[in-house]
C-alpha cells in the first residue's frame, strides 16, 4: 500500500471572540483603558468639588479684567486692588460654575451626556436678565 493522502487543512476559528469595533476604538484596544479613563476624570471631578481653590489663574484673569476695564473707560488705566481682583474672580467663578451646572441640567434633559453651547445659550436665556444674561 502506498502513503496516505491527508486532507487539506482549513484554518480554524480562534478560542477567543473577537471585540467589537466602535468608532474611534480600535479593535484591540481593552475596554479597561475606557474604564480606567473613566474612573480618572470622576477621581478628578470629586476632588475639584471638595477643594475651595481657584480655578482660573490669578494673573490672566486679572489681565483680562484690566483689558475690560480700559475698554470702557476708553484707555483711562485704572489701578486695582488685590483682593478686589480676587472679590470679582470668585463672583465669575461661581457664576460659571452655576452656569454650566444648569446647561449640563438641560443637556441630560435632551438625552444626551455631551455639553453643547445650545445648551450654555438655553441656560442664558431662561435665567433671564436679572440672573445675568447681560
Amino acid at each position: 500500500m502506498g502513503p496516505r493522502r491527508r486532507k487539506p487543512e482549513t484554518p480554524r476559528r480562534s478560542a477567543t471572540p473577537r471585540t467589537s469595533t466602535r468608532r474611534g476604538v480600535s479593535p484591540g484596544t481593552p475596554a479597561r483603558q475606557t474604564r480606567r479613563r473613566t474612573s480618572l476624570v470622576l477621581k478628578e471631578i470629586r476632588k475639584l468639588q471638595k477643594s475651595t481653590n481657584l480655578l482660573l489663574r490669578k494673573l490672566p484673569f486679572s489681565r483680562l479684567v484690566r483689558e475690560i476695564c480700559a475698554k470702557f473707560t476708553r484707555g483711562v488705566d485704572f489701578n486695582w486692588q488685590a483682593h478686589a481682583l480676587l472679590a470679582l474672580q470668585e463672583a465669575a467663578e461661581a457664576f460659571l460654575v452655576h452656569l454650566f451646572e444648569d446647561a449640563y441640567l438641560l443637556s441630560l434633559h435632551a438625552g444626551r451626556v455631551t455639553l453643547f453651547p445650545k445648551d450654555v445659550q438655553l441656560a442664558r436665556r431662561i435665567r433671564g436678565i436679572q440672573e445675568g444674561l447681560g
